[in-house]
């Protein structure tokens, strides 16, 4: 029969149970929590870094100025051949990108230099230095270079075509 004095086993087995279980769920409720305040914890540092990121973007994007142009006259030069080879003409239409409008200012009164610059420079060129896009950067590039001498210190960020015609 049963002893008063023990208790029964399966009574032991369930006294026992139930702190090893109250001990686990503790546990993994504290792992949850951790892993739930570590997880928001870096979800919210990542956004934040992102958003910061935007508006440095979009500071930047305001900072940026649009460039500003300037017309150079038209140019029409007859380019060098061969004698007796049927001459050959150049026009071309120029404009000048600069970083500021200040700098147009500057080089309006040097336009005559800069167009002296240009068709002597133009009036070298044969027909064959023209083909290509590889002629035609080369032209620009001179051009750039030879405004940028006529101008210093003031720089011209670029020259641009607005038309260039063989004929």
């Amino acid at each position: 029969m049963a002893d008063p004095e023990k208790p029964d086993e399966g009574a032991e087995g369930a006294e026992g149970a139930a702190p090893k279980s109250k001990k686990k769920l503790i546990i993994i409720a504290a792992a949850a929590g951790l892993l739930l305040i570590g997880g928001g914890g870096g979800a919210w540092f990542f956004m934040s870094k992102g958003h910061d990121a935007e508006k440095e973007h979009a500071e930047a994007a305001e900072k940026v100025k649009p460039p500003n142009f300037l017309e150079v006259p038209e140019i029409m030069v007859n380019l060098a051949g061969s004698p007796g080879e049927r001459v050959q003409y150049l026009k071309a239409k120029i404009v000048l990108e600069v970083k500021d409008e200040k700098l147009i200012e500057q080089i309006k009164p040097t336009l005559p230099r800069i167009t002296d610059l240009f068709q002597t420079y133009l009036r070298e060129l044969r027909s064959g230095d023209l083909n290509g896009s590889v002629g035609m950067f080369r032209m620009k590039e001179e051009l750039t270079r030879r405004v940028n001498v006529a101008i210093a210190p003031a720089q011209v960020t670029a020259v641009l075509f607005k038309e260039v015609l063989v004929q």
